[in-house]
């Protein structure tokens, strides 16, 4: 058994059995795995999806050796003993407390086949590949689960625009509601006010890189690192402001405005106006939709900014729920999720030691598994598989050690949900 940041994860590679071919073949027999390439595959495998677990290695880390329901147990805090004690009489004492928090996990899994004609002609590259690329997106999804279990918390701050207006929910957020210094402090302080412990002496963000590049590019970002840059003490760091440190990674949420329609091209959640509309009207004539029809719909959208339903698709316009009156050419009709104007939002999550737990099931954490063809290429031997599966739980213990930012980023409207 090895373990990854805390994470049992076992191994199961089959070795690939010799192929006899026919004597009226002329090709030569494929040797077994080697002890050495397992090893190597191994290596591959963990280094992977060790760099995928980026909310994992700040987890409160359960172990369960047996069914589907993990408890941890959360014990409540204490008050301050002001009151002197009298010499030779016992205090009163205080009650103490425990509230048991239980999490249910679930199983996770891919795989890919391996044709027998790929095995022959790159036999060792296609395991090793398979292997490097399974392994990341085990990790990758273990690491997911984790983040969207703890971005669901209670405690959420929106970032004003950038005029100053206060924001106070996801549906009036735009592009220009980006996470600044000033932002941080404030989240810095909810946690220091509910007295949230530190890890290593710091409280911790984890950041999209659209978002982390408008904080760098902040000139309180850049003054403070033109003097104080530190080593980081995380994995994925890049950087430390009012006390808090910035670990960068690409699984940190990223909500899209919702799909209005798919077309050939893919989904589409952002139409503009074709042509402007002057009067009262439920049609509106649009780009983008083209050759798409569809009826009886109720499609939640942003129209400039102001919500609105599509009951209708026509070839190149659509059918509102509510009439409007005035429409701009070119004006953004956006599905709702995301910001006002169309532009995607990002969690930018701040915490405290143990906010959150992440189940270690002994005997269900990640295994890769390789079957060679001899055992599940059918009749015919005709290709072998590499995959994945592990169990997983995440939840969030102490709501008051987590904070969730949302904010928009110059990114808005290149990115995509993940």
């Amino acid at each position: 058994m090895n373990r990854i940041l805390g994470l049992p994860i076992f191994l199961n590679l089959q070795l690939f059995a010799a192929y006899e071919t026919p004597a009226s073949m002329t090709t030569t027999s494929t040797p077994a795995m080697s002890p050495t390439m397992k090893t190597f595959y191994d290596k591959s495998l963990l280094e992977n999806a060790r760099e995928a677990l980026v909310f994992d290695q700040f987890a409160e880390h359960k172990p369960m050796s047996h069914g589907n329901t993990a408890e941890f147990r959360r014990i409540n805090t204490f008050e301050k003993a002001l009151t002197p004690l009298t010499e030779g009489v016992a205090p009163g004492g205080s009650t103490f407390g425990m509230t048991n928090i239980t999490v249910q996990t679930t199983q996770h899994g891919d795989y890919v086949p391996i044709s027998d004609r790929l095995e022959y002609e790159a036999y060792d590259d296609i395991i090793y590949g398979c292997t490097v690329e399974m392994g990341a997106a085990g990790g990758a999804t273990m690491d997911t689960l984790t983040r969207n279990a703890i971005s669901a918390g209670n405690s959420v701050a929106y970032a004003p625009t950038s005029g100053g207006t206060a924001i106070t929910s996801r549906k009036d957020l735009d592009s220009t509601c980006l996470l600044t210094p000033a932002f941080i402090n404030k989240a810095k302080t909810f946690l220091v006010k509910n007295k949230a412990p530190k890890i290593k002496g710091y409280y911790v963000a984890i950041i999209n890189p659209s978002v982390a590049e408008d904080l760098r590019n902040s000139s309180e970002w850049k003054e403070y690192h033109k003097y104080n840059d530190t080593a980081p003490i995380f994995k994925g760091e890049i950087g430390e402001l009012h006390g808090v440190r910035f670990v960068e990674s690409n699984e940190a949420k990223i909500h899209a405005p919702g799909v209005i329609a798919t077309t050939a091209a893919g989904p589409v959640n952002r139409i503009t106006c074709k042509t402007a509309v002057s009067s009262s009207t439920t049609t509106i004539a649009v780009n983008e939709l083209d050759g798409v029809t569809a009826s009886n719909l109720n499609i939640p959208v942003y129209i400039n900014g102001v919500a609105n339903t599509i009951t209708a698709i026509g070839s190149g316009n659509i059918t509102i729920g509510t009439a409007i009156s005035t429409l701009a050419k070119g004006a953004m009709i956006c599905g709702q999720g995301a910001g006002k104007d169309g532009s995607c939002t990002y969690d930018t999550l701040i915490f405290g030691m143990s906010a959150y737990g992440v189940v270690e099931p002994s005997k269900q954490s990640m295994q890769m598994i390789i079957k060679d063809k001899g055992t599940i290429g059918g009749p015919l031997e005709q290709y072998s598989t590499v995959g994945y599966k592990f169990n997983h739980g995440a939840l969030i213990l102490y709501q008051e050690r987590i904070i969730r930012l949302e904010t928009g980023s110059s990114y808005s409207f290149a990115d995509v949900e993940n």
